[in-house]
């Protein structure tokens, strides 16, 4: 997909808010998603504590489904491409709401993780194409403004729809915004196109997925699974021998699912790994959080999705002065301060005592908040900065599969760590369920500080002028 010389302002004035669009819904499912995960257990008669299968299993079939991506917006054109992402997210929605067990859940996620895939990576694309390298940072944070209003609302909605209706309602709620999305990407959507749509690197795709799916299912066998010990050591084999297979892959195809060349632009290689493993941590929140409120803590639903409210307030508020914080510390210093903090705030979780003071745990979601959105802001920013147009489509694309991926691999492996340290046989009390809630933040704090040192791999250089 390239760039139409013949895109004016007018024409680019309303792409923010189509992709902002697609965005507030992704982000409105899955915040009320993680609220009402409590109310969907107990109606389809599973334990909270292992429901993260119906996350997964969205995470894992966005991050298969991207590569695919790319290749058709330049093939059926970015336009066409993105409406059929939207519309095959809201059918997805309602498949959900008519899901009468939690294996027809998970597939009705499935197919909502089609539509997924699609719909960011190509909005970002085209975000990518049709504005300047010298305005990425403050369009990117301008997508993600309206976006966070789904986090905003979402939790609040979700309590207050599950407490006072049911838990279909949360899907159901996707589709006059999945409407409003078609409608707006037909009419004002640029329909963009590579030069020559080419071959789709199939072999990779195959390699990839499997790849993703073997790492998946090592990191779940640890806790829903309840895998062996020397079956997830024989999947996470598979997986590393299937990743190094595309990898070998990769080098000798003309045209990979994946340049090479992008792990030679430094910017990009740090950007990403630090993207995967900062992201286990910070992934896993959305998660723990309400399941904390509510069965550890004794919040209701309404009341677990109104103490979200204080958390996406500060991550609206950082996101119009990210840019401005990065251009004065520069992303080095920027990244390596945040991604500490981060760390110790998800660690600080395990301080919250059986009956916390209502303002001191806003308060304290809040600055959980702000500090995590500038965290996402800094990180992806830093990732596509140096891309130039022949690497814009394939670093984009893996970017969000990581961002998927290590989402899905933080829910999994927090889900673990939490069920290693419940021992759901003997009828945990609530003093005992907050012990094993505190024990997991720990964890997933460390983990999340340990990606600092990534960071300090990042050259000095990259600096204000650069943005």
């Amino acid at each position: 997909m390239e760039r139409s010389p013949s895109l004016t302002a007018d024409d680019t004035r309303f792409i923010p808010w189509i992709v902002a669009t697609a965005l507030f819904m992704q982000t409105l499912d899955g915040s009320i998603l993680n609220t009402a995960l409590p109310a969907m257990a107990q109606s389809l008669r599973e334990s909270p504590l292992r429901m993260q299968s119906t996350i997964i299993a969205y995470m894992l079939t966005v991050a298969m489904f991207i590569p695919a991506s790319g290749w058709l917006a330049d093939r059926f054109g970015s336009r066409r491409t993105f409406t059929t992402a939207i519309a095959l997210f809201a059918l997805g929605s309602l498949l959900c709401a008519l899901s009468p067990t939690l294996g027809w859940l998970v597939a009705s996620r499935v197919v909502q993780g089609v539509g997924g895939a699609m719909m960011m990576p190509v909005g970002r694309l085209v975000v990518l194409r049709a504005f300047p390298r010298s305005e990425l940072v403050r369009v990117l944070s301008f997508i993600t403004v309206p976006g966070l209003l789904g986090p905003l609302l979402g939790p609040t909605l979700g309590g207050w729809l599950v407490q006072y209706a049911s838990w279909h309602w949360i899907f159901l709620i996707n589709i006059p915004v999945g409407i409003a999305g078609c409608l707006a990407s037909q009419r004002f959507m640029p329909d963009l196109r590579g030069p020559e749509a080419g071959g789709f690197d199939w072999m990779g795709f195959v390699l990839f997925s499997v790849a993703t799916i073997l790492v998946s299912m090592a990191f779940e066998g640890m806790g829903e699974l309840r895998l062996s010990p020397p079956r997830i050591l024989l999947l996470l084999a598979a997986g590393l021998v299937s990743l190094t297979a595309y990898y070998l892959h990769a080098r000798c195809h003309p045209i990979p699912l994946f340049s090479p060349r992008l792990f030679t632009i430094h910017s990009f290689a740090v950007g990403i790994t630090g993207n995967l493993f900062a992201r286990l941590g910070t992934g896993a929140m959305p998660f723990l959080t309400p399941l904390l409120l509510q069965v550890a803590l004794g919040f209701s639903p309404a009341e677990a999705g109104m103490s979200m409210i204080p958390m996406a307030l500060a991550s609206i508020a950082v996101k119009p002065i990210a840019t401005r914080l990065i251009a004065g510390f520069g992303f080095r210093r920027i990244l390596l301060v945040n991604t500490l903090l981060l760390g110790m705030m998800i660690a600080g979780f395990a301080l919250i005592p059986i009956d916390p003071s209502r303002p001191l745990l806003y308060a304290y979601l809040a600055l959980f908040g702000g500090i995590n959105s500038l965290q996402f802001t800094a990180m992806n920013a830093l990732t596509l900065i140096d891309l130039d147009d022949e690497t814009a489509a394939s670093g984009n694309s893996l970017l969000s599969i990581v961002m998927q991926l290590s989402i899905s691999l933080g829910v999994a492996s927090a889900a673990a760590t939490l069920n290693a340290f419940v021992d759901l046989q003997e009828l945990p009390n609530q003093a005992m369920l907050l012990s094993a809630f505190h024990k997991t933040y720990l964890c997933v704090g460390l983990m999340t500080a340990f990606a600092t040192g990534i960071f300090f791999q990042l050259r000095a250089g990259i600096q204000k002028t650069e943005i």
